[in-house]
């Protein structure tokens, strides 16, 4: 009797620890993935629409995914468990890890596609012209924040945030051009195709182009970030970064159908439609790559420590591109 007893215990145990760790794998078969819906995110765009992730990750995975407007958003959303992986700028990356350092850098995604565009009543013919005018961002504390202030060093410039004379105005980059016809703004260090837009529909005149805006064609506009829960699990790890390297591969050997997938993608979310011409010359100032220049990251940390925006700079173990390289 006693002997049947703890059989059975032992029975309902296993079995209750079974279902228990059953219960574990399937909350662990759903990857989030977050990215905005705009061109410097083309790597992700490619890698959803040709299905690369649900090949990489297979069928027994589910893949989610989650847009947002901005860098800070992206990191808060990761923060919150909202995103396991994706694509983001490295500024606003940075400056989350400084405070919480549960987050990684595993792989680069595009280089440049950020210019700097003068409004045509602003007066503003080079950089050195922005003494005492107003350039919009798109957030403070976003890489191009940083590539300005980059840029204003060149040519002993401040913002008035740090003593100086530049104005820094945050604005959605959608609303640029708007802020351009009505001579809110003199300037905007924006990302494309926005840079474009304002060229062409706002009558801004280029200042700096990609390959000449802080460190040029080393510029990391967008990067792979992970939190370390995700990164438990390698082979999730390895699966992203495998359809990850695809994308780049497909985009680099076909831009024009690569480019023909982010438009239709963003119409599919948006409802709006993309313009053709404007994408494949935002797609000219860009680079894709699974290439990470350390030390531009370290430079951007370095600013944004001077700006104000983290304590420190110590941006050590952010970056692991173990997972890219199948270590």
């Amino acid at each position: 009797m006693k002997k049947s007893l703890i059989i059975t215990i032992l029975s309902v145990l296993v079995v209750g620890i079974l279902a228990a760790c059953g219960s574990s794998s399937s909350d662990n078969q759903t990857v989030k993935i977050g990215y905005f819906p705009n061109l410097t995110h083309i790597a992700t765009i490619v890698a959803l629409e040709n299905g690369y992730f649900e090949e990489e990750f297979g069928e027994d995975v589910k893949i989610e995914t989650k847009t947002v407007s901005n860098g800070g958003l992206f990191m808060e959303a990761m923060t919150t468990k909202s995103i396991d992986v994706g694509t983001v700028g490295p500024g606003p990356l940075l400056n989350f890890y400084v405070k919480n350092p549960s987050f990684r850098l595993i792989s680069g995604a595009v280089n440049g596609g950020a210019v700097l565009v003068a409004s045509e009543g602003g007066g503003v013919n080079e950089l050195a012209d922005l003494d005492g005018k107003k350039v919009a961002i798109p957030v403070i504390g976003s890489t191009q924040d940083v590539m300005l202030r980059k840029a204003l060093k060149e040519v002993n410039l401040e913002t008035t945030s740090n003593g100086g004379t530049v104005e820094l105005f945050a604005a959605a980059p959608a609303d640029t051009a708007t802020l351009f016809v009505q001579n809110s703004v003199d300037a905007a260090a924006t990302q494309e195709p926005w840079g474009n837009i304002l060229e062409t529909q706002a009558n801004g005149k280029l200042i700096l182009d990609w390959d000449e805006f802080a460190w040029g064609k080393e510029s990391t506009n967008t990067v792979v970030a992970a939190s370390d829960e995700f990164l438990k699990n390698k082979e999730f790890a390895k699966a992203y970064l495998q359809a990850h390297k695809r994308a780049v591969e497909f985009i680099q050997q076909n831009p024009k159908e690569a480019q023909a997938l982010v438009i239709k993608h963003i119409q599919d979310l948006t409802g709006k439609a993309i313009n053709e011409e404007e994408t494949a010359a935002a797609f000219a100032k860009l680079e894709v790559t699974t290439e990470v220049n350390e030390q531009v990251i370290q430079e951007m940390a370095d600013i944004s420590k001077e700006a104000g925006y983290v304590t420190s700079s110590d941006i050590e173990g952010m970056i692991d591109l173990s997972y890219l390289l199948g270590e």
